[in-house]
């Protein structure tokens, strides 16, 4: 061996070491999910990929939790329309998580020698094809997360729950109304918060805990339980259906951890278009501003600042970088890269990225996809009285709507 490989080959190994070291959390992120109650909006977009509050994408938000919480490695699992979602995270630089001991790898499914390969086929399923990186940085904890969810969460309190408690698993929960816990995975508890049943979308449910979805692990034990798992022909392969109540039935200690934040699955239109209002205001629901320890980062776009013509009209709304505004936007979201047209209207609406409204349009109500082209005198959705319950009328990305066309409340193209 030449003499000079042989330094270079031993600093190789100590890199290759720094780089792998045991980690004591890292973080394992869902984001492979179809999202088919967002209909046209993901017809070629995974949900975490979709647009939000402007400048944002769904993803943004549990990537910068985890920066935020001092979790520096995070696998993302994709599966459905990668492509665009690859894409936007890259190297992870924009969440900081591009440096020598930190860092964001897309996890897509892969062909293995095992015959146990294929498309993940659930939830836990998809962690079990990763077990090889996760092991690599034996970590002690895993904490699961889904990529289609909008919060600021910090994770690093609910670790530290996870421990105090000598818990197997830790899930975080949250308080609903009655009427929708039949929805959720609902948690039924001792006083000391430590959870006894686990019953998956129950209809008769017996409390209003409510699984949101994000998991602590002890990685040791979830390891044999995901093995387990996979060689069970009749299993689902899914945490709420499969892991949870087989933890608890091996008698392992699962603890909840109330979380008691903003929290909003954004997987149906409505549920999209409200999360996405309640930006607004002097003071919002959702307060998507903070600080420096909440700080929700992005991809930069890079564009110029928005443009606002003298004869422009903006009320309560969010009007992002490379915009140009020259009709009226009252209580709505403008995305960046987009145009409003002299003597155009939008009220209470989601604008995606690169959409552009012609002069003299009306949209109320709405979501309009990415690079949606409104024709002039095109009207979208409607107007409601106070207290009506809104159809949102949605287009999705590089739809084109001819001059003086209509899209009723309600309808998508």
């Amino acid at each position: 061996m030449d003499k000079l490989s042989v330094p270079l080959t031993k600093r190789l190994k100590e890199l290759n070491t720094m780089y792998f070291q045991k980690k004591r959390c890292i973080a394992m992120l869902l984001a492979g999910g179809q999202g088919s109650r967002l209909k046209v909006l993901t017809q070629n977009t995974a949900k975490p990929a979709v647009p939000f509050g402007g400048k944002y994408r769904i993803i943004d938000f549990p990537l910068s939790n985890c920066v935020n919480s001092g979790i520096d490695t995070v696998g993302i699992l994709t599966q459905y329309q990668p492509l665009e979602l690859n894409e936007y995270i890259g190297n992870g630089q924009p969440w900081g998580l591009n440096k020598s001991q930190a860092s964001a790898q897309v996890l897509p499914p892969y062909e293995r020698n095992d015959k146990k390969n294929g498309w993940y086929k659930g939830t836990a399923n998809a962690i079990y094809q990763n077990i090889a990186f996760i092991d690599r940085y034996e970590p002690e904890y895993v904490v699961v997360l889904s990529g289609d969810h909008i919060y600021k969460m910090d994770y690093a309190d609910m670790v530290a729950f996870h421990e105090k408690n000598s818990a197997a698993c830790t899930i975080a929960v949250r308080d609903v109304p009655l009427e929708e816990a039949s929805r959720f995975g609902i948690l039924n508890t001792n006083p000391d918060g430590s959870i006894y049943e686990f019953e998956e979308k129950p209809k008769h449910p017996k409390s209003t805990n409510a699984s949101m979805g994000i998991y602590v692990f002890n990685w040791t034990i979830l390891r044999e339980f995901l093995i387990a798992d996979e060689e069970d022909e009749a299993s689902s392969n899914d945490f709420g259906k499969n892991i949870i109540p087989n933890l608890l039935n091996a008698g392992h200690k699962l603890m909840a951890y109330t979380f008691n934040g903003y929290w909003k699955d954004v997987g149906t239109i409505d549920s999209l278009w409200e999360a996405n209002m309640e930006l607004l205001g002097k003071d919002p629901e959702f307060d998507i501003r903070g600080d420096e320890k909440t700080r929700i980062y992005a991809r930069n776009s890079a564009l110029p600042s928005s443009y606002l013509d003298e004869h422009a009209v903006t009320e309560n709304c969010f009007i992002a970088e490379g915009s140009e505004i020259y009709g009226t936007v009252r209580h709505s979201i403008i995305s960046t890269g987009c145009m409003v047209g002299q003597g155009a209207l939008v009220e209470d609406s989601v604008v995606m990225p690169g959409t552009v409204i012609a002069p003299n349009a009306i949209v109320r109500h709405a979501i309009l996809g990415e690079n949606s082209k409104i024709g002039r005198g095109a009207v979208v959705g409607g107007a409601y009285a106070p207290g009506e319950k809104k159809k949102i009328s949605v287009t999705g990305k590089d739809t084109v709507l001819e001059e003086n066309a209509v899209l009723l409340p309600g309808e998508m193209v």
